[in-house]
């Protein structure tokens, strides 16, 4: 199984991080269904042309955090995760989303009022483009 991960190597932020942000955000969602076997640490490594170890980590602190789970001889897992817990990390990642965001529209010296303009835009486009109906 492929997973649609990108790293970004002029980012700041560890590949292991962004291996792992990105994981949980196919499990919470729902791109990854509990029981769906993952690639193994060698065969995602080869695939992003990172370490062995980097995708250790980042499948390592997934079981830790119960996104995933081992079984030994059989490979790794998407492990069952609540609803609860799922509505929590896609409020918590959408909300660190749109802080970055915003803080960078104020960087920029734009207007309340223009960020809202563009944060409107943007949502115009992207939801006419997924033919998504505001309700």
């Amino acid at each position: 199984m492929r997973l649609p991960i990108r790293i970004a190597e002029n980012s700041r932020e560890p590949i292991y991080h962004q291996i792992e942000r990105q994981i949980i955000a196919l499990i919470v969602g729902g791109q990854l269904s509990a029981g769906t076997p993952l690639p193994s640490i060698r065969a995602l490594a080869k695939e992003l042309s990172c370490s062995v170890i980097t995708t250790r980590r980042a499948y390592q602190n997934l079981e830790q955090q119960g996104y995933i789970r081992t079984i030994q001889g059989k490979g790794t897992f998407v492990a069952e995760v609540k609803a609860e817990k799922k509505e929590q990390v896609a409020h918590e990642t959408l909300y660190e989303a749109f802080r970055r965001a915003i803080g960078m529209s104020l960087d920029l010296k734009r207007t309340p009022q223009e960020t809202r303009e563009i944060f409107e835009r943007v949502l115009k486009e992207l939801t006419e483009k997924r033919g998504i109906r505001d309700e």
